[in-house]
């Protein structure tokens, strides 16, 4: 009753997803991944088949298998899903890979048989040699312009189609379906340029552009207040990256070098970018012009940016200013209030003496 149990089971279970074959160039990696349903949830396991029939060879393969090369994972929540992952292949590599899975309580009991078989699905990884590519040149560095070219060299290759990428993006006016690439580049787009041969599998061939770096100021002009401090930046987009980066004060035309471990500066850097922090400003002491300069294997290059140090008192002056309008204000108001009043008065006066005149009248036509 139990085995029926299992077997009724898996027989409603199954593989919702099988590894699929596919060819790798050695030195590439491989992936392959399963997914299987089941209640209880099935162990999933990956075995490598060795030889052929009759002689075959079964070794599972675990994590940090082929001298750490290989990569298990699993995940039992749903259903079961299991991914192996096999890196910097050899032409050993190539062969069948099977992912089993079984939810029988002894489908690992060495000295038992299990109830059920354990479901099979198995995909081909093939490992071939990697077709040669004639770069041209092999590297460019720190000039103006260049013609860079690959030329894929194996006729027997099917090429559906081929592009260059630059730092892993895809030039769209790159795309070509010859065996021979070019494209034109200058200083300001150096980095990693790769010609790619759509063939089955893709392949592929790399020239590094390399120029001096390209250091730019964050800004170059600051403003800080006396007694604060001052953040200064400095970054980078060349390739290779700056592997040095300093920082120096210039005084009277010469360059003075900052010790970035004091307690007045300090410097922080990585490759592509530095800072410079100056703590308690001094008017007197601080203002002016500080360099950066960013080091690769091709040389040094440097940008400029210039400290402006205000007054402590400079944050009062727009609030005294403000103060000063409002009793400038104020005093017109005033002025113009006093001024104001004594005419009011006046001619109270003379509407009052007027009305008077006119009720003199009015009476002395009355008494005539």
């Amino acid at each position: 009753e139990e085995k029926l149990t299992y077997c009724a089971v898996l027989c409603e279970s199954g593989f919702i997803k099988s590894p699929l074959s596919q060819i790798k160039l050695i030195n590439n990696s491989a992936e392959l991944h399963c997914e299987v349903i089941g209640n209880p949830i099935p162990e999933v396991q990956w075995w490598f088949v060795g030889g052929e029939e009759p002689n075959e060879s079964f070794t599972q393969l675990f994590d940090g298998a082929r001298y750490d090369r290989v990569r298990v994972n699993a995940t039992y929540i749903a259903h079961a899903t299991s991914t192996i992952h096999i890196t910097s292949l050899t032409l050993n590599d190539s062969g069948t890979y099977e992912c089993r899975a079984s939810n029988d309580p002894d489908r690992n009991e060495l000295k038992k048989t299990p109830k059920i078989k354990w479901l099979r699905s198995q995909a081909n990884v093939i490992v071939i040699e990697t077709s040669k590519i004639i770069t041209d040149p092999l590297e460019v560095r720190n000039q103006t312009s260049a013609v860079l070219s690959c030329n894929l060299t194996d006729p027997t290759l099917h090429i559906k189609g081929s592009h260059w990428l630059h730092d892993g993006k895809l030039l769209e006016d790159s795309k070509s379906t010859s065996s021979q690439l070019f494209t034109k580049i200058s200083t300001h787009s150096g980095g990693k340029y790769e010609c790619v041969f759509l063939t089955d599998p893709d392949i592929n061939g790399t020239i590094e552009v390399k120029t001096l770096p390209h250091v730019g100021a964050y800004k170059h002009s600051e403003h800080a207040n006396e007694n604060d401090k001052a953040v200064l930046t400095c970054v980078s987009h060349s390739y290779p990256l700056p592997t040095s980066w300093e920082w120096a004060k210039e005084m009277d035309g010469s360059q003075t070098l900052i010790n970035g471990s004091t307690d007045k500066y300090e410097i922080k850097s990585t490759p592509n970018k530095t800072t410079l922090t100056i703590v308690d400003l001094s008017i007197e002491k601080d203002i002016g012009d500080y360099v950066c300069f960013g080091t690769n294997e091709l040389g040094t290059n440097s940008d400029k940016i210039h400290l402006r140090v205000r007054s402590s008192l400079a944050a009062l002056w727009p609030f005294l200013g403000i103060v000063a309008e409002v009793i400038i204000l104020v005093t017109i108001i005033f002025i113009y209030e006093k001024r104001r009043k004594p005419d009011e008065v006046n001619d109270g006066m003379k509407s009052n003496s007027t009305a008077n005149h006119k009720d003199k009248n009015v009476r002395q036509r009355n008494s005539n």
